[in-house]
């Protein structure tokens, strides 16, 4: 869902804020405004918004310091869409009364509607001075989640009431909101809402289920994808429930699920992981590896099932098929050799490390001696193949180098300098900066899998196997992760209806 693009209140408090601007009295004026104010209150009641605006212009001449007419003038132009205007003249009003309701609920519509975190601190005023608005409460939560501030967004969803039972972007953002703080109890109540709307929707049951799922509810999670079950099932709900089948300690369900799933899908990479997961959490290294070779007949390029292949070869001690395994995986996929903070950078650029290496070195023209744009910009051209001996290699070790002397505690930029090393033929020098990094960060899976290939080039093999095991659980780990991601994800991008 694209929390930046979508109004799941717009123009609640539009409607009021005209009719209580129309409605006002002109009693409240000085005498020599009252007509025009009269007749300005019946033309916005009317919508008749270039005539309100012609009697405004001079009452506002005659009357300057009325928040009443500046605010009056701000709905003349919101309802003509001019909302540049409009909200100056909205804040005018304010300069005079900070407190005034309609100029302050005028200027918040419009900052809500344009996803303006300007309406943050009027709407945080307006509730100052109305605790209870439920509008306001909304619309403050609507836009805490739109600038990703899940935390302050809560509890004003919580104030909201009702408001959002019939509006699916702001259930789905709220739900959005209590997985991202882990309250995945709350998010499947919120989600029921939600799935209340449209119980013919499959996403919005794969939402609910997964939701349930990391709320360790795996039998409601059953319950919610059973009507999908009973329908011709595809190969995603069949996943759903393999999971639900397996937390509920249902396994040989979960796993005559997941091979009706691979029947469905052969081509689904993350049917034949999960496999691979159900079979390493149970001990049946050697089924999870005739599925994943299985997979790697039908995806010979895919990684990550090299990757699950050489964990399960681990747990049998086939440490040469394991080490075998790994290296295939790093060579088809490079960027699982960078450290975490390259290949989020990558991943910002749209997977471009051309575009990545830009961006660090116009940040290094500015701040050349800045070690963490150092490390970056060492990691990313190894990802772009520099050959040794090349000028990008060679700015690359220095970088790396110049990183490491600027910060020694900078564990990713010894793994990088590691694998430069690697590259080289200076063995020795790598096995030191992975066990430095290693000592820094004993998960750092780039630096584990660098000091397995500097051992197994100078000979020295007798750590491999332990090492191997350790690459091995991190990777395990790692998918975990990966799989919890997947879970959160589906329901951030539940599209808007």
């Amino acid at each position: 869902m694209n929390g930046a693009n979508f109004n799941p209140i717009k123009s609640l408090a539009c409607v009021a804020l005209l009719l209580a601007l129309a409605c006002l009295s002109a009693k409240a004026f000085v005498q020599s405004v009252t007509d025009r104010a009269n007749a300005a209150a019946e033309a916005l009641g009317n919508k008749d918004y270039p005539k309100a605006l012609e009697l405004l212009k001079p009452a506002l001449e005659e009357l300057p310091a009325s928040a009443q007419l500046w605010a009056m003038q701000g709905a003349a132009y919101a309802g003509e869409q001019r909302n540049k205007e409009a909200l100056v003249s909205f804040r005018r009003a304010l300069k005079i009364d900070p407190d005034y309701v309609p100029a302050l609920r005028g200027a918040a519509q419009i900052d809500f509607d344009a996803g303006n975190a300007d309406g943050i601190p009027i709407l945080q005023h307006m509730l100052r001075l109305h605790p209870d608005d439920t509008t306001s409460h909304a619309m403050l939560a609507i836009l805490e989640y739109q600038q990703g501030n899940c935390a302050a967004a809560v509890p004003h969803f919580e104030k909201s009431g009702s408001l959002f039972d019939s509006r699916l972007e702001g259930l789905h953002a709220y739900a959005a909101c209590l997985v991202k703080l882990k309250r995945f109890d709350n998010a499947a109540e919120v989600f029921q809402r939600s799935l209340a709307l449209n119980p013919e929707d499959k996403r919005e049951r794969q939402v609910l289920a997964s939701l349930q799922l990391r709320a360790g509810k795996p039998q409601d999670a059953l319950a919610t994808l059973q009507p999908l079950l009973e329908a011709n099932p595809d190969s995603s709900t069949l996943d759903l429930a393999s999971t639900a089948y397996e937390d509920a300690k249902d396994t040989d369900r979960a796993v005559s699920t997941l091979r009706q799933a691979l029947l469905r899908d052969s081509n689904n990479v993350n049917l034949y992981l999960d496999f691979a997961h159900v079979c390493y959490s149970h001990q049946s290294f050697q089924v999870g590896i005739d599925v994943v070779n299985d997979g790697i007949g039908i995806l010979p390029k895919a990684a990550p099932l090299y990757f699950a292949r050489a964990v399960l070869y681990t747990q049998l001690a086939l440490y040469d098929k394991a080490d075998a395994d790994f290296q295939t995986a790093y060579e088809l996929d490079p960027s699982q050799s960078l450290t975490a903070a390259a290949q989020g950078l990558a991943a910002a650029q749209s997977d471009d490390p051309s575009r990545a290496l830009e961006t660090v070195q116009s940040k290094l023209s500015r701040t050349p001696n800045n070690p963490l744009l150092l490390y970056l910009q060492a990691d990313i051209l190894t990802q772009k193949g520099a050959d040794p001996g090349s000028a990008e290699f060679k700015l690359a070790m220095n970088s790396a180098k110049k990183a490491v002397s600027l910060q020694p505690s900078l564990g990713p930029a010894r793994s990088v300098l590691a694998k430069l090393y690697l590259q080289t033929g200076q063995y020795g020098e790598a096995a030191e900066q992975c066990r430095k990094a290693l000592s820094l960060d004993p998960k750092d899976q780039a630096a584990v899998y660098h000091l397995i290939q500097a051992l197994r080039k100078t000979g020295q093999k007798d750590e491999i196997p332990d090492l191997l095991k350790r690459l091995a659980s991190l990777r395990e780990q790692a998918a975990k992760e990966e799989r919890d991601r997947y879970r959160y994800k589906l329901v951030e991008d539940t599209p808007a209806k």
